[in-house]
């Protein structure tokens, strides 16, 4: 959770997660894993981690998720493992998802990010997986959002409820 919180609050303060953050985290997680778990549980950590980083690569290919956040999501799944990394994973994009529709309608800008989502799948079938020239995370004039915090958010509360439930 330490380095979920941390991450968060860099994202928040600076858009930024560090490499020494995620690539630390990543081997705690391991480590821990290993030492507790020997091989299985190496594999766990690896497993969690391979899952984060397969299903959200496109997104980074598409300059749609920054790849400290990608790196943040290995690590989260290196230290939690697959299967907890499948709710942190799925609450995380959710809560995305919130707070892009709070800041899509804060700005006013629903029927432009509904256009632009809109150009993206479209383009996504025509091009397949290649970044949009304007609608990517690099665009000074387009709305971000720090994914950090929302993964940082839904690890808290996921490993809230996994504690609980044991």
């Amino acid at each position: 959770m330490t380095l979920a919180a941390v991450a968060g609050w860099s994202d928040w303060k600076s858009r930024r997660i560090p490499n020494w953050l995620t690539l630390s985290g990543f081997l705690v997680g391991l480590g821990a894993n290993t030492l507790a778990w020997r091989w299985e549980g190496t594999k766990t950590a690896l497993a969690g981690s391979a899952l984060a980083l397969l299903l959200l690569l496109p997104a980074v290919l598409l300059r749609g998720l920054g790849a400290g956040d990608w790196k943040l999501m290995g690590a989260l799944g290196a230290i939690l493992g697959w299967k907890q990394m499948v709710l942190v994973l799925l609450a995380s994009i959710f809560l995305a998802a919130l707070i892009a529709l709070g800041q899509m309608i804060g700005q006013k800008r629903v029927r432009t990010t509904l256009t632009n989502l809109w150009e993206l799948v479209r383009g996504f079938f025509i091009f397949g997986l290649r970044p949009h020239p304007e609608l990517t995370i690099d665009n000074p004039r387009s709305a971000t959002l720090p994914f950090g915090v929302a993964a940082a958010v839904a690890t808290v509360l996921c490993y809230g409820l996994i504690a609980v439930g044991r």
